[in-house]
C-alpha cells in the first residue's frame, strides 16, 4: 500500500512537542527540531504505519475485533469515526478500569444497557414513575457513554490501538497483562516502548490523527476483504433493508 509523505506532510504528523517536552526514547524517530519544537522524520512514521497496518491486515483477516482507543478531546471524534468505518469497536469517553481485565463485569453492564433499551422499545417502561424514568434515562445515557462503543465487543480484540501512549496508559497496561498487542500513536513526549507498534506522530492534532488512523483502517479493510467479511455485512444489511 503507497502511503503519500505530501499527505503526512499537510496533516502536520511531523510537529512533536517543546523541546522541553521530551523522553528521549522517541530520539531514533526525530528528524530534528526547528523553533524550540521536536520535528517527527515522516518516513519512520510511514515505515512504522506499514508495519503496524500488515500487522492489523493479519489480525482483521482471522475475523479478530480491533479496539480503537482515544479518549482526548481532539480523537474523540475521529477515533469513532475510524472505528465505525471498519466496523470495529472503540473507546473514546474514557477508559474505564476492567474493560480487558475484568470483561466480564463490564459484559454485565452492557447487559444493563440492553434490558433498558428493550424497556424503552417495549414500552414497559411506562409502567415505572416520571421520577423512575428519568432516572433510568440518565443511567442509558451513562452506560451509552461509557460502553458503547464497545457493546459489539463479545470477546477479547485481537488488538488494540491507541491515540497518545501517556494518556491511555491504563488501557495499554490492561492490554499487555491480557496479552493483547497494541498499537500506538507516540508524540516527543511519549514512550515508543510502551505499545509493540509504535507510530511516531503527532497526537494532539485533528487532521494528524485521523491521517494516521485512516491509513490503518485501510489496512484492516484490506485484511477484510481476504475474507469476504465485509461484503457479507454489507450483503446482509441490503437484505435488512430490503425487509
Amino acid at each position: 500500500m503507497e502511503l503519500n509523505i505530501k499527505e503526512f506532510l499537510e496533516a502536520g504528523v511531523y510537529f512533536g512537542h517543546p523541546t522541553r517536552q521530551f523522553d528521549p526514547r522517541i530520539r531514533p524517530y526525530l528528524y530534528g527540531k526547528r523553533q524550540g519544537i521536536y520535528i517527527i522524520d515522516i518516513e519512520k512514521t510511514i515505515e512504522k504505519i506499514k508495519e503496524a497496518g500488515e500487522f492489523l491486515k493479519k489480525v482483521a483477516s482471522q475475523n479478530k475485533k480491533i479496539l480503537f482507543v482515544g479518549t482526548k478531546k481532539q480523537a474523540e471524534s475521529v477515533v469513532k469515526e475510524m472505528a465505525e468505518k471498519c466496523k470495529m469497536p472503540y473507546v473514546n469517553y474514557r477508559w474505564i478500569g476492567g474493560t480487558l481485565t475484568n470483561f466480564n463485569e463490564i459484559r454485565k453492564r452492557i447487559e444493563r444497557l440492553e434490558e433498558i433499551e428493550t424497556l424503552e422499545s417495549s414500552g414497559k417502561i411506562n409502567l415505572y414513575t416520571k421520577k423512575e424514568i428519568l432516572l433510568i434515562q440518565k443511567e442509558k445515557e451513562e452506560l451509552l457513554k461509557k460502553f458503547g462503543g464497545i457493546r459489539e465487543m463479545t470477546d477479547y480484540p485481537g488488538a488494540i490501538i491507541v491515540v497518545d501512549v501517556k494518556r491511555e496508559i491504563n488501557a495499554i497496561k490492561e492490554a499487555q497483562k491480557m496479552k493483547i498487542p497494541t498499537i500506538g500513536i507516540v508524540d516527543t513526549n511519549g514512550n515508543p516502548e510502551l505499545v509493540d507498534y509504535p507510530i511516531p506522530a503527532n497526537d494532539d492534532g485533528l487532521k494528524s490523527i485521523q491521517v494516521v488512523l485512516s491509513k490503518l483502517v485501510d489496512y484492516i479493510i484490506e485484511g477484510f476483504k481476504e475474507t469476504g467479511y465485509i461484503y457479507e455485512v454489507k450483503e446482509n444489511t441490503e437484505k435488512g433493508e430490503k425487509e
